[in-house]
């Protein structure tokens, strides 16, 4: 057996199949277990996916978020045993697969353009309702 398949058929075990579709430019809610001595809770980090990165069990993304005026960005493996789940916020259209230019942007210019045509069309998008 090849070397390759040998290490697709383990890593095969530990990805995760819940996962729902998020695309570039989404806001999202990351839920991260965090523990603390013998203590375990949940702490979402909610902010503007800019960037994914890897495939399979090495898929990596950046979220970024704005808290007074100073841009919070935070790299998760997908999937990784401390991330809960992800939800989908409100989703947004991007030109582009990394959205790194929002780190120069500051006030109204931050925004994306909200995708709203089109997303009946769309199986499995699932964006949570406030």
């Amino acid at each position: 057996m090849d070397t390759q398949k040998i290490i697709e058929s383990v890593s095969q075990e530990s990805i995760k199949s819940d996962i729902p579709r998020f695309d570039i430019g989404d806001t999202i809610n990351v839920h991260v277990r965090i523990v603390e001595g013998d203590k375990e809770r949940v702490q979402v980090f909610q902010g503007t996916l800019i960037s994914r990165k890897g495939t399979g069990i090495n898929e990596m993304i950046t979220v970024r978020r704005v808290v007074g005026d100073i841009g919070v960005e935070r790299t998760f493996p997908i999937n990784s045993p401390l991330i809960a789940k992800f939800e989908v916020v409100r989703r947004c259209d991007a030109r582009r697969a990394k959205l790194y230019f929002l780190r120069d942007r500051v006030g109204k210019s931050r925004r994306l353009r909200d995708r709203r045509r089109g997303m009946k069309h769309v199986e499995g998008l699932k964006v949570v309702q406030k």
